[in-house]
């Protein structure tokens, strides 16, 4: 029998009983669509948390801190770093705490002196405005200083703040105070604290620095984060790493999307229970059927293909009926929530994320589980003998 043959019979089903096939294909549909939209939902949010902890560049960063008091993180210990084949760049961060002023308002803020390159390998994030330039008058503000100094957020850009700087960190005398103007560059995203980030080299030669408080340090690439790593811990700092942090989460949400789709594959197997009772009936609505078959002189095998060729294409709709509902439901309950995070004054996010290699996964998961559940009706519809067939009533 020719393959296009069987294809015929075998999508006779889907005119001669339109309703039962439509709701066997609903049921593997939201069985595969269960799947879909709880796996969607676990790489979503790991996308959007990886995301917002680490950008590409972060991944290569490595932050090194002193591990005790004998071994200094100063600018000899920074050159020392810098001198590391596998390290491309390193930018330290001295932190202070420094009185800023606007008018007749003042506050006591959290000051980081850092070059401009810095913000990247942190994953630093903007909301409103640019990174400052290593030279210039520029800053970079957190809301929380906006509001302490009696600013507006809507147009704190280009507003001019005094800082008041000690040269010596130890000393408290009125002379050690440095007070310099500078102008809002940039104002920070998520940040609830009281910082301003000031670029390091407009203010590095009026200032003592014996002691930075942070490096980041950026590897060549990704396979030199650990000899990277390795060497620097060797010349007594400790280092940490948001890879690491990332690794961690990827790892937390791979055992998530587990447990999702277990629960997902309650409703798979479920649908799976309907539609191997489906192929059942069809195989007693059809025995008179197979019988005038073979007795025409239809094979063993071609039995088995109209059997399973059925099954498969249940399965396959079955499958894109199931992205449809998944992906409906994803962008019902994805507007929903970013409608009351939009209300209540919350960030626009996308929940779901839709692999391409998942999508293609489920329609050819769906079509396995279809041709699995067909097997055992294919089976005994082979098996079954052309005269007692014909008899069956």
């Amino acid at each position: 029998m020719l393959s296009l043959d069987v294809f015929r019979i075998s999508s006779r089903s889907f005119k001669n009983n339109r309703l039962r096939t439509f709701l066997t294909i609903l049921g593997i549909s939201v069985g595969i669509g269960t799947i879909f939209f709880l796996v969607a939902l676990g790489y979503g949010m790991q996308k959007l948390i990886i995301e917002s902890i680490a950008t590409e560049s972060a991944l290569l960063a490595l932050d090194v801190t002193e591990k005790n008091e004998n071994i200094k993180l100063n600018p000899e210990g920074l050159e020392g770093i810098r001198n590391i084949p596998e390290i491309e760049n390193a930018f330290p961060m001295v932190s202070r705490q420094v009185r800023a002023e606007k008018g007749i308002l003042s506050s006591d803020v959290n000051l980081n002196l850092v070059d401009a390159g810095y913000f990247d390998l942190d994953g630093i994030k903007l909301e409103k405005g640019e990174i400052f330039s290593d030279n210039g008058d520029g800053i970079i503000i957190s809301k929380s200083i906006l509001k302490l100094l009696g600013m507006d957020s809507d147009n704190g850009l280009n507003q001019k703040i005094i800082l008041f700087i000690k040269k010596d960190v130890d000393l408290e005398s009125s002379d050690n105070l440095i007070e310099k103007e500078y102008r809002v560059k940039g104002i920070l995203k998520d940040s609830s604290e009281a910082i301003v980030y000031v670029p390091l080299q407009s203010i590095k030669n009026k200032i003592k620095i014996e002691q930075f408080s942070k490096i980041k340090v950026k590897a060549v690439s990704n396979d030199k984060v650990s000899v990277a790593k390795n060497a620097i811990i060797e010349k007594g700092f400790f280092v940490g790493s948001i890879s690491e942090l990332v690794e961690q989460a990827k790892q937390v949400f791979n055992i998530v999307n587990i447990m999702l789709v277990l629960f997902g594959a309650v409703a798979l197997i479920v649908s799976a229970i309907g539609m191997f009772n489906t192929m059942t009936i069809a195989l007693l609505e059809r025995t008179q059927e197979i019988g005038t078959m073979k007795a025409l002189g239809a094979a063993k095998i071609d039995i088995w293909k109209m059997f399973l060729m059925e099954s498969m294409i249940i399965g396959f709709m079955g499958g894109s009926g199931g992205l449809l509902i998944g992906f409906l439901l994803s962008q019902v309950l994805n507007f929903a929530v970013n409608m009351l995070a939009k209300n209540f004054g919350g960030l626009i996010v996308e929940l779901f994320y839709f692999p391409t290699w998942f999508i293609i996964f489920i329609v050819i998961f769906s079509t396995i589980v279809g041709l699995a559940t067909g097997f055992y009706p294919a089976k005994r519809a082979a098996k079954l003998n052309a005269l007692e067939a014909l008899r069956y009533k």
